[in-house]
């Protein structure tokens, strides 16, 4: 069963103010087991993301992703219909919505065929708030942040992306580590700075390396 949680009449607007606080993130579900699928969407509302659609089915899957465009879908391995590393190739061929695979098995081929696939990253079932939660926001922040990176090079090659991206971890971690930042607020500050100075996040995240610059 597919569930369009945006259709007309789904859902109730309870805020007191008439308006939505923003939500984290817009959110596909795709699970085959309804009680896990229920689980699902209790964590990630009750953390403040929005599920836009759930579905125990992989080809529902990419209907729904397709017709919602949300920032994150959330599939099963295993599903009827479609398994969720093909579901996931054909969501990633046709758009940036960052997947995140959930499977019962922790082979390498498997892991290594979802990379390929375009997952960006996977969780091994059971889980608790506590593992979901973190690598939700951590998929989603380095999914920001390569955006961030291919919108600064987009005339560029791999090569120079390639680069920046490993200058840019660099920093970030000496930024997590000297200053204590955490890794959302370190890659805004090197974003920040070069949006400030007009240069390329790969000069700042370097004088951030080279201890030149700090917050």
């Amino acid at each position: 069963m597919v569930r369009d949680e945006t259709a007309p009449g789904s859902r109730e607007v309870t805020s007191e103010l008439g308006e939505r606080a923003a939500a984290l993130a817009r959110v596909v579900i795709a699970e085959d087991e309804a009680i896990v699928r229920l689980d699902l969407k209790e964590i990630l509302v009750t953390a403040g993301y929005e599920v836009v659609g759930e579905t125990g089915r992989g080809d529902e899957a990419v209907a729904l992703v397709d017709r919602h465009r949300p920032d994150l879908a959330i599939l099963d391995v295993k599903m009827p219909g479609m398994d969720g590393i093909r579901a996931a190739r054909e969501i990633t061929a046709s758009s940036d919505v960052v997947v995140l695979l959930l499977t019962a098995f922790s082979q390498r081929d498997l892991i290594e065929e979802a990379r390929e696939s375009g997952v960006s990253a996977y969780l091994v079932k059971p889980f608790q708030p506590r593992e979901l939660l973190p690598a939700i926001a951590g998929v989603l922040a380095r999914a920001r942040q390569d955006r961030a990176i291919e919108s600064e090079h987009s005339s560029d090659g791999a090569e120079d992306k390639i680069a920046t991206r490993r200058v840019v971890d660099e920093a970030k971690q000496v930024l997590m580590d000297r200053n204590g930042l955490p890794e959302d607020e370190a890659f805004a500050f090197i974003q920040r700075t070069a949006m400030q100075t007009r240069a390329r996040m790969r000069d700042v995240a370097q004088r951030v390396v080279d201890g030149t610059l700090a917050p």
